[in-house]
């Protein structure tokens, strides 16, 4: 066969592939999965063929392996079990009459239910809150559960490590997650792995890509909840991790970075739900499941009663519970929506709550960063303002150089949801999220105080501005939206 017949033949085979490519995507690809990502993922396909299936291959399922689910799975009993402080919840007015079916909702969703008899106190200040988590080590008798998506020793979070030490040393049991790859991304994750060991604790990484170990999964599906847990009796959780405030890059450091969080402590029978999701990536992570470890749940004294739900999420369960959570208190709203949110960029589910609760009167707040350190993120959560601007949305942008890392929402002056998951397509599909539902008008009172604080310090967006933004920039925002639905 000469040279000429040659190229012809892989000329065809080539055509051939590449129809068959198409077809199998066309029928692949939709199956059990959002039009809106699908549609992002047949694009990348149908242009570029053969780098759209690689990463198709490589990236485009969003299941954790078998034995990670059916770890999941085997952990939802001892969550079903994690019952105590179901009595002190109180249905009688002013619950709203919406809530009952969303707390069921949450309930067949994530196993935990609504419990009462809690107390919380917010933490939006960075060294404070860390301060408060620090204490709290330093302050266990019996153990301490620590999970948190980055963990970086530095100066800012040595204190933190040094009581880990200290709580060991003294014969409490002291266990630590970290996530592996969030973890590796900053300077001085060498020396963070290296401190844990020394220091004696039990730790582990979560979700490791280690595949010379046996140990590989989609890279990008990341556990993103962060939580400390102290004798049952106390948890903390938010959005902040364990790290300086500038997350220790030099790029963050010459422009001034520095993130703003909110942490949450809570104590009452709401620790126990948040044990059990620690107990979970434990026994995912070890194949150790834990002895429960919490007495009975006891209410607190608290001169406002408070019932709290936790909503655990992501790719371990067949839900995105989140956003089922999101949604339904979008749709209920009947006053009033703040949310704060550092990465913004719903599905079409989420960005029709939104829009339609502005476009029936509802006051919608959202507040975003001005400044982004996400390249991608931050122009894709743009492409959306105009649409939520158009639909009677105030957006808020908190003013650089900090990035408002917190992430929480208010419904009316009712409940309010805190944690770890983003209003973001990555929160929704690929990470584990923890969140907590609140009921409780004063613990609304006291977010209100916070939102009003970023209020003060922020730039309102204004349509007419808006429009006027340079061509180039609304270019990079839509395609970064594209972009964001390959997921």
């Amino acid at each position: 066969m000469n040279p000429a017949s040659i190229t012809v033949w892989i000329g065809a085979a080539l055509i051939v592939i590449d129809i068959a490519v198409r077809i199998t995507a066309l029928i692949v690809v939709p199956r059990n999965r959002k039009p809106q990502t699908a549609t992002a993922w047949l694009l990348a396909i149908f242009l570029l063929p053969y780098i759209g299936i690689l990463l198709y291959l490589f990236i485009g399922s969003t299941k954790l392996p078998k034995k990670r689910r059916q770890r999941q799975q085997a952990i939802n009993q001892y969550i079903l079990e994690t019952t105590d402080g179901i009595e002190f919840v109180r249905t009688e007015p002013p619950w709203p009459d919406w809530l009952g079916p969303i707390v069921e909702m949450n309930r067949t969703l994530g196993a935990m239910p609504m419990v009462g008899g809690n107390r919380a106190a917010l933490f939006s200040g960075y060294e404070e809150s860390l301060q408060a988590m620090t204490d709290a080590v330093n302050s266990a008798e019996r153990y301490v559960h620590a999970e948190f998506y980055i963990m970086n020793l530095d100066k800012t979070s040595a204190p933190f490590f040094d009581a880990l030490q200290a709580a060991h040393e003294r014969g409490v049991t002291v266990r630590v997650l970290l996530d592996h790859i969030a973890s590796w991304r900053y300077p001085g994750y060498r020396r963070t792995i290296k401190r844990l060991k020394r220091s004696g604790v039990q730790w582990q990484l979560m979700l490791p890509v280690q595949p010379l170990r046996g140990k590989y999964q989609r890279p990008d599906l990341r556990n993103h909840r962060k939580l400390l847990v102290i004798d049952g009796d106390l948890a903390f959780t938010g959005s902040q991790n364990i790290i300086d405030a500038s997350y220790n890059k030099r790029s963050n450091k010459r422009r001034g970075l520095q993130w703003k969080d909110l942490m949450v402590r809570f104590e009452g029978p709401i620790v126990a739900g948040i044990d059990a999701l620690f107990v979970t990536d434990w026994y995912s992570e070890t194949d150790e499941l834990l002895i429960r470890e919490t007495e009975s749940a006891r209410a607190v004294e608290s001169a406002v009663p408070m019932d709290c739900q936790v909503v655990p999420s992501g790719p371990g369960f067949d839900g995105e519970n989140n956003l089922r959570l999101f949604n339904s208190l979008l749709y209920s709203a009947q006053e009033r929506i703040i949310i704060t949110s550092p990465y913004f960029v719903p599905d079409d589910s989420m960005l029709y709550a939104i829009t339609s609760a502005a476009q029936r009167g509802l006051d919608v707040q959202l507040f975003a960063s001005e400044i982004g350190d996400q390249p991608m993120v931050y122009h894709a959560q743009r492409s959306y303002y105009e649409e939520l601007l158009r639909s009677g949305v105030r957006i808020f942008l908190y003013q650089a150089p900090t990035v408002l890392h917190s992430k929480h929402f208010t419904i009316d002056d009712e409940v309010a949801v805190v944690g770890s998951s983003n209003m973001d397509m990555r929160s929704f599909t690929l990470n584990l999220e923890i969140s907590v539902m609140v009921r409780s008008d004063q613990f609304v009172k006291q977010l209100r105080q916070i939102e009003d604080d970023y209020r003060s310090r922020s730039t309102e967006v204004l349509l007419d501005d808006w429009l006027r933004r340079p061509f180039r920039t609304q270019v990079l925002d839509n395609v970064a939206r594209l972009t964001a639905g390959l997921q």
